[in-house]
């Protein structure tokens, strides 16, 4: 699903990573966060660990720790690098460690690693620092793995919630976009993340990764997830008020519930020899 950028914006960043306040704002209500947004593949989890030498994992932008705890259940050693002391403090509740910084300023100090995973984080990150950096903290032969979700609501959804938006949320840098964007923009990205890593120099040939999943979802569900995603973090209580009851609506009117289709995308290379 697009992310949606603040409701004032300072002049607005020419590139997602820049707009920081947004980045940081998912820890307004990070148990919310933690309960509503889905999990990674254990497809996905499984490949990479097996395309992985060794058990140590760095997770960027860890968040509430939605992927390091799933890696972490698959006998991995799991450290955080999270922005927002708030979602690190919730990840570190439920047994993750967790530094606090943006991976860019973050100091590894010596410290090196078999594994490095972003999960739906990446786009806050710079891509050329950050391909670099993760080329410095990794092993050789050692694997990174940029990967997150794309999904886009039934139109019978997506159009309510971009009409309502449009209304409570005007000033909005995307209030003029379409419901509904196609997967091809998304995968361009990802092709945007392999070029980056390639530039680098120090990895091997990127691969492209797909993994095609559904889950249904109740009106109360997805009234529950929607608050949690970037377009939502900073508007107002009446604002997001307007933009729930109009999709809520819409699915009383589908017969309270339906199923969202999940792609989920992965950019992996291994760290040259």
């Amino acid at each position: 699903m697009p992310t949606l950028p603040r409701e004032q914006p300072e002049p607005p960043p020419s590139k997602p990573y820049e707009a920081r306040r947004t980045a940081e704002s998912f820890g307004v209500d990070a148990p919310r966060y933690d309960r509503v947004r889905p999990g990674y593949p254990d497809a996905l989890v499984a490949r990479i660990i097996a395309g992985s030498p060794g058990p140590d994992v760095l997770d960027i932008g860890t968040g509430t720790g939605i992927a390091a705890r799933q890696f972490q259940a698959a006998g991995r050693t799991v450290l955080g690098v999270e922005p927002d002391a708030r979602m690190a403090g919730f990840a570190r509740a439920r047994g993750l460690e967790v530094e606090v910084a943006a991976f860019e300023d973050w100091q590894p100090a010596g410290r090196t690693f078999d594994t490095v995973v972003a999960a739906q984080s990446w786009h806050w990150v710079d891509p050329v620092v950050g391909a670099a950096k993760a080329a410095q903290v990794l092993r050789p032969e050692g694997r990174l793995a940029i990967f997150g979700h794309v999904y886009e609501p039934p139109a019978e959804v997506a159009e309510p919630f971009a009409a309502a938006y449009r209304r409570a949320a005007p000033d909005s840098l995307l209030s003029g976009q379409p419901a509904r964007r196609p997967l091809d923009l998304y995968r361009s990205g990802y092709e945007r993340f392999a070029d980056t890593i390639r530039e680098t120099g120090q990895f091997e040939e990127p691969e492209q990764w797909r993994f095609d999943w559904e889950r249904p979802y109740t009106r109360d569900e997805w009234l529950d997830l929607l608050p949690s995603t970037g377009g939502l973090t900073r508007l107002r209580p009446d604002q997001l008020a307007e933009i729930l009851d109009a999709v809520g609506a819409a699915i009383d009117a589908l017969g309270g519930s339906f199923t969202m289709s999940y792609t989920t995308l992965a950019a992996t290379a291994v760290r040259a020899g």
